[in-house]
Parts: structure tokens; sequence; C-alpha cells
């Protein structure tokens, strides 16, 4: 499948620089939960650490007399400096010394409870922390006691805060894009918008200079007055043609036409002005007449784009077949389906994007601009139905 160079090399580069810019969003990502996950092992450890001290200092006390002339000074500033860490301790297996359990810090809360209930309370909190971290085993001179404890609340929350941090930069980014490629793309409607209103600008000139040619050669009193009614049939065409670039960019008046008619008559002046290697079956299956509001010249380019398209698949040889279809809640189907080569499975997703193309001249834009007239200013739907390796495509048209 060949592609057009001049839109093509402008994709790959943007490609290109898109692989690169998500490749460095990986990295920083990557290196954002790296970071804060090592700050939150550091964490962890120092309050690991600390956790043991507090358990020390507990061990300490129980373990001293009452009147002990030991200064507790100290050992007592350590165990009310926590303030963070949750921790309970278990003597005899019995819960009995807890500090900064949430549920716990209520007393209004707390008065409510059960005696049963609070030792449940108690007991489900320690099987958290279980989960969460070992217990730490003090030795009170034969009789055990453990000591659980969980993360603060601030470690907690340090765990999470790269995801929302991550995630935040998301939202943004994607507002971002979002707004550069709408900008980009209304920049990229403004270019062809110009160039159709200007392609209609220059036709202007000529066509009005060969409808005064045909009026001089049918002055000659030999001229065969047939060939000037051909000439001025394609003149119309042009004229036709010229009207369809000029209403690029705006928006297009809307006529009741007979969409099986026009669809028909379409075909039959190509097929008068195209390879007659081409087998031409045209099914109208509607009601006569079946009005649909449609721009005319817009619609019948549509028609002509598919059909040139098809005949250029076929190498201007083999069958061109068009469906005129109703279907339900008073929508009809136009298929143009050819015996062609097909198209590939990777290029399925390519063939309305601007630029593509499997002919070597042209813009490739034929059927991306089909797309915008079928489903902008008609509100249908034009997509590639079917489509097999040397057998040949459908094209369906949604109005």
């Amino acid at each position: 499948m060949a592609s057009n160079p001049v839109f093509f090399n402008i994709y790959k580069q943007i490609s290109g620089g898109r692989i690169v810019v998500i490749v460095l969003l990986l990295l920083i990502a990557a290196s954002v939960l790296f970071y804060f996950n090592q700050l939150a092992q550091k964490l962890d450890q120092r309050e690991k650490k600390y956790a043991t001290l507090y358990a020390e200092s507990m061990r300490f006390f129980i373990e001293q007399d009452i009147n002990n002339d030991c200064d507790y000074t100290f050992i007592s500033e350590v165990v009310e400096a926590n303030e963070t860490i949750p921790v309970i301790l278990v003597t005899n297996g019995k819960p009995g010394i807890n500090v900064n359990i949430p549920e716990f810090s209520d007393s209004t809360k707390l008065a409510s409870f059960t005696d049963k209930e609070r030792e449940d309370l108690l007991y489900l909190k320690i099987a958290q922390m279980s989960e969460e971290h070992d217990p730490i085993e003090i030795d009170l001179g034969g009789q055990r006691a453990y000591l659980y404890y969980s993360s603060s609340l601030i470690l907690k929350e340090l765990k999470f805060f790269p995801y929302v941090l991550l995630a935040t930069f998301l939202i943004f980014g994607s507002l971002a894009f979002i707004a550069y490629n709408s900008s980009r793309k209304a920049e990229q409607n403004r270019v062809w918008v110009g160039l159709a209103k200007e392609t209609a600008h220059q036709l202007g000139t000529p066509i009005s200079a060969l409808l005064g040619w045909v009026e001089v050669l049918r002055s000659g009193a030999e001229f065969d007055d047939s060939i000037a009614h051909e000439m001025e049939k394609d003149i119309s065409r042009l004229e036709t043609i010229t009207n369809r670039f000029s209403n690029i960019g705006s928006v297009p008046s809307m006529n009741e036409e007979d969409i099986g008619a026009m669809v028909e008559n379409t075909a039959k002046y190509l097929e008068k002005r195209i390879s007659t290697r081409i087998n031409w079956f045209i099914n109208n299956e509607l009601e006569e007449p079946h009005l649909k509001m449609v721009n005319k010249n817009l619609f019948e380019w549509v028609i002509e784009n598919l059909c040139k398209n098809a005949v250029d698949a076929m190498s201007a040889k083999g069958n061109l077949t068009i469906d005129i279809l109703p279907l339900a809640k008073g929508k009809v189907a136009i298929d143009i389906t050819d015996t062609g080569k097909g198209i590939s499975k990777r290029n399925l997703s390519k063939v309305f994007s601007p630029g593509f193309s499997t002919k070597k001249r042209g813009w490739g834009l034929g059927l991306t601009l089909a797309k915008r007239i079928v489903e902008t200013y008609h509100q249908g739907k034009l997509y590639v139905k079917t489509s097999e390796a040397n057998k040949g495509t459908t094209f369906r048209i949604i109005i």
C-alpha cells in the first residue's frame, strides 16, 4: 500500500515525537513512584524503630518498682511523644494499653460501647495490625507481652500521594492535549477550507472562458452541435465541482432530493466517462421517490469519490455494484462494492486519515472529505463495511 509522502512524513515526525514524549512521561511516572516508595520505606523503618523504642519504654515502666528512685522523665517523654503511631499492648493474651486508636479517641463515642464491644474492637484492630507488621515481643522476666502497631495516618496517606499526584498530572495533561489537538485540527481545517475556496476561485475564470469558446465553436457552420452539447455537460460538471469547493468550510444548504435517483444519475454520468472495462450494476430498492434532506453537490461528490476509488482499486477492470437499500427508522444505506485488491487489516483504520492513499498521485484527502461531508454535514455514517484481499471492498453510506 502506498502512502502520500507529503502528509505521511509529517505524520511520522509527529508519531515519533509522541513516542518520545510518552517514554519520557513513563520515566517520570516511574521515577515519582520509585522516589515516594523509597521515602515510604524509610519512614516505615523509622516508625518501626520508634515503635520498638516505645515497647522498650513500656517494658521499663512495667519492670521497675513504682517506688524506685530511678528518674523516669526521659522514658515518660518517649511514651508521651507518640501521637501518631497506633499501638496496642497485649499481655497474657488480653489487650491492655492502647494509644492513637481512632475509634477510642472520641470519649463520647467510646462511652456508648459496652466492655464486650470495646474488647471485640481491640481484637479486630490487633488482627489488622498483625497483617501490617509483626508484633514486637517484650520480655517481662518470664512473662511475654506483645506490642502491636500499625503505620501512622501520615505514612498511609504518603503511600497514596504519588498516585494522586500522577492522576492530577494526567488530568491536566489530558486537558492540555485535548486543547492542543482541538487547536491543531481547527488550524488544519482552516488550511483545507482556504485551499478549497482558492481552488474554486481559480476555476471560475477558465470555466467562463470555456463557455465562451463553446459559443465560438457553435458559430461555425460545420461544427457538430452534439459535441457542443457534451462539452457543456462537462463544463456544467466543472461548475458543480467549483460549487463543491466553495461549500467546504461553510454550512451547506439542504434540500429535499430523491436520493435513489440522484445516486443513479451520478453513477450513469461516471459510467460514460470511466473505463469501458468496468461493469456497472445499480440496484435501487427504494420506493420512488425517496426524499432526503441533502446538499446535492456535496453528496454527489461523495458518490463520485467512492466510485473512482473503486475503479482505481480494480485497475480500471472489474465489477462495480451500487446497492441503494431501505433501513429501519427511515434510514437509507448506499453500498458501493468493487472487485479490487481489497484493504489490508492494518490499513483499515487509516483509510479515512488525511494523506493516506494507495495511489502515487493525489493528496489522499478524498475519503477524509467524503467522511466529513456524510457525517458532519448530513449526520450520517461512512465506513468500510467489508474488505477482503483480492476479492474487493464495500463502502457503506448511511443517510
